[in-house]
């Protein structure tokens, strides 16, 4: 955990960090998923100016699969959006969801943004993060651990490339209803939080400043100890929640 990736070095001009997760872009239907989208695009909007770095900690979209020569439909928004601002110099960084695991490389190709496929450490203007999506974290939940270790397996993602798109995304959509329903938003018990179990016991003694986690949904701004603070970035469905770093401090705001 102390090999730490200096990400962007040190911020100037007043530029600013952002971080968010949890948009689940394409559910439940196409007016409410578009609703959602105009309002996330017009944030994204609002904060070029003054952002450095974006992190997109997970599940932008309910379900996503890269075929070589078809891009999903119904979200010309947000990645035009996305390729805007990687071409004006803004450094977009994406860790895969539970919902997203089948991202590969149109993202990096099309719009420049950095993809992590596994929980990061980083250091933002001296300050030390833990980043990760927060799906898995649950020691006691082998179903999901047996299930992602099969949907990360190569021979099945060459599988499943292998039907039409039609039938494929109705397959994943009903995988997607699913998993929302067995791990969907529940009140936030700090004993009973896989996260916090987690990050206690493997993180709070290295050194971290701010742990950073998307997966649950309600936002989260929780001192793990007198020196790191725990946060869940909440969700762009009902919260439309968002963290944002000036260098110093990490501050959960809303929209």
């Amino acid at each position: 955990m102390r090999n730490w990736l200096n990400c962007s070095g040190k911020l100037e001009n007043q530029k600013l960090i952002y971080f968010l997760s949890d948009a689940h872009l394409g559910t439940p239907d196409h007016a409410s998923s578009l609703k959602r989208e105009k309002k996330l695009v017009a944030f994204l909007d609002e904060i070029k100016d003054r952002a450095s770095d974006i992190f997109l900690m997970g599940d932008l979209f309910d379900f996503w699969f890269e075929y070589k020569r078809v891009v999903p439909r119904g979200f010309s928004r947000i990645l035009g959006k996305m390729a805007e601002l990687s071409d004006r110099g803004i450094r977009l960084h994406y860790f895969t969801g539970n919902h997203d695991i089948w991202m590969f490389d149109y993202l990096t190709e099309e719009a420049g943004i950095t993809l992590y496929r596994h929980p990061t450490a980083l250091s933002l203007n001296g300050k030390h993060f833990f980043l990760a999506h927060g799906d898995g974290l649950d020691e006691k939940d082998h179903t999901f651990r047996i299930l992602k270790w099969i949907f990360t397996n190569k021979l099945l993602q060459w599988a499943f490339a292998r039907l039409h798109p039609n039938f494929a995304f109705w397959v994943a959509s009903g995988w997607s209803r699913r998993s929302r329903a067995l791990h969907g938003v529940d009140p936030f018990k700090v004993e009973e939080e896989p996260i916090v179990r987690y990050s206690r016991k493997y993180l709070e003694s290295q050194g971290y400043d701010f742990l950073v986690f998307g997966h649950r949904h309600c936002p989260v701004d929780y001192p793990l100890n007198a020196h790191t603070r725990l946060f869940i970035l909440g969700d762009w469905m009902t919260h439309f929640s968002y963290a944002v770093f000036d260098g110093q401090s990490l501050q959960l705001k809303y929209m």
